[in-house]
C-alpha cells in the first residue's frame, strides 16, 4: 500500500505542436489505504491522471511520489501496482485458475500459498464453478472477471488502478461485483483508485471522489459532500439524477434576482451586486399554489416512485421532484427550500459570512 503524492502535474500529448493541456498542474495527496474514484464525463483527464500514476505515461511536468519516493521515470512494475482495464486483458489458453495464479507464480510464491489466495479469489468473484474452464469460451463478464481477480489477487501492490473495470460487465452484475470490491477493500485495505464516468459507481464505491472537468480537479469530497455542497457548478449538475438547478440570477444585497421575481436567500454573502448562480436541488422545491416564483410546466416524466416536473421560469428550466399522483397544474408556483439554497459566483460556491 502507498500514499501517492502528485506534485505539479501536467500533460500535453503533443507540446511541440502546441495542443492543449489534457491535464492542468494537479497538486494533491491520496492517502495510504484509501479508496478514491476519478470521476468525470469522456475526455475530462481521469484515464490521463491514472496513466500517469500507474507508469503508463510520463508526465510533460511534474513528480509522482509513492511514500515520498519519486516514481516519475518508473515503469508499472517498478512501481509494483496492479492495473485493471477497461476490457478483459486475459490468457485464453489457460484456464481461469490458471489466469489468476499467473501473477503469484511469477513471484515465486509457494505452491500451497498460491492455490488458497486463487480460490479466495475465485470465491469473491462468483468464479468457482468454472476455475476449470478455458477463458476463451468464457463470456465477456466471466472474462472480465478474471481481469479483476488478477488485479485483486496479488496482496503485495502498492495501489490497485481501475480504469472503467465494469463498462463491459452486464448491468445486474455491476452491483455485485461494486459490493464485492467495497468488501476487499476493507479487507486488504490496498490504495485503491477507480476510474469511471458513471456516478453510481463512484459513490458506491469510494471513500473520496475526485471529480474532474477539463483536466482540472473541481472538487475532492464524500458523496454526501459532493451531493449537499458542490464546490462548483459542473459538481452540482454532474452529481444526481436529475443534477443541481443552476438558475442564472442577479444579486441585490440579500436578495437574488430572476428578472422581475425576487428570491430572498437566508444568509448574507458579502458580495457586490451581479451575476451569479443559485443551487438548489430538485428534491428541495415544493410545487405551490400561492408560494414562490411563477412557472410553466413543460413537461412531466413518470419514474414510478416520483415525478420529474420540468417546469420553465422566463427562458431557465427549473426541474422539480413530486411525489407520483400528486396533481400537476400547468401554472405553478415554485417554493424553494431556502436552507438548501447555495450561491455560486463564477462558477465557484460563495460561502455565506459567518457572524
Amino acid at each position: 500500500m502507498a500514499t501517492i503524492e502528485l506534485q505539479n502535474i501536467a500533460h500535453q500529448y503533443d507540446p511541440q505542436q502546441g495542443s492543449p493541456y489534457a491535464l492542468r498542474n494537479l497538486s494533491e495527496i491520496w492517502q495510504d489505504r484509501g479508496a478514491y474514484a476519478l470521476l468525470g464525463p469522456s475526455g475530462c483527464g481521469k484515464t490521463t491522471l491514472l496513466n500517469i500514476i500507474s507508469g503508463l505515461l510520463r508526465p510533460s511536468e511534474g513528480r509522482v511520489l509513492f511514500d515520498s519516493v519519486d516514481v516519475t521515470e518508473l515503469s508499472p512494475e517498478q512501481r509494483n501496482i496492479a492495473q485493471v482495464f477497461q476490457f478483459p486483458v486475459v490468457y485464453d489458453t489457460l484456464s481461469v485458475a490458471e489466469n489468476l495464479a499467473f501473477p503469484l507464480r511469477n513471484r515465486g510464491l509457494p505452491k500451497a500459498q498460491i492455490e488458497s489466495r486463487v480460490n479466495e479469489v475465485l470465491a469473491m468473484l462468483d468464479l468457482s464453478d468454472r476455475a476449470e474452464s478455458i477463458a476463451s469460451r468464457l463470456s465477456a463478464d466471466d472474462k472480465q472477471k478474471i481481469s479483476l481477480g488478477r488485479g485483486l489477487v496479488r496482496t503485495d501492490v502498492k495501489a490497485v488502478l481501475f480504469d472503467e473495470p465494469l463498462t463491459v460487465i452486464d448491468p445486474h452484475l455491476k452491483w455485485h461485483l461494486r459490493t464485492e470490491l467495497k468488501k476487499i477493500h476493507r479487507q486488504f485495505q490496498h490504495t485503491m483508485i477507480y476510474v469511471t464516468h458513471d456516478q453510481t459507481e463512484a459513490l458506491t464505491f469510494a471513500d473520496k471522489v475526485i471529480v474532474m472537468y477539463e483536466g482540472s480537479v473541481v472538487q475532492i469530497g464524500t458523496p454526501p459532500e459532493l451531493f449537499q455542497k458542490p464546490q462548483h457548478t459542473f459538481v452540482g449538475r454532474f452529481i444526481g439524477t436529475p443534477g443541481m438547478n443552476i438558475i442564472k440570477v442577479n444579486l441585490r444585497g440579500n436578495s437574488a434576482m430572476l428578472n422581475d421575481q425576487v428570491i430572498t436567500l437566508a444568509s448574507s454573502y458579502g458580495l457586490t451586486d451581479g451575476p451569479a448562480e443559485l443551487g438548489i436541488r430538485p428534491e428541495y422545491i415544493e410545487l405551490s399554489a400561492d408560494r414562490g416564483l411563477r412557472a410553466a410546466v413543460v413537461a412531466v416524466e413518470d419514474l414510478g416512485r416520483h415525478l420529474l416536473v420540468r417546469t420553465r421560469v422566463d427562458d431557465q428550466i427549473i426541474n422539480v421532484i413530486a411525489r407520483n399522483g400528486d396533481s400537476i397544474p400547468e401554472v405553478t408556483r415554485l417554493n424553494f427550500e431556502s436552507d438548501k439554497l447555495i450561491l455560486f459566483r463564477d462558477s465557484r460556491l460563495v460561502e455565506p459570512r459567518t457572524v
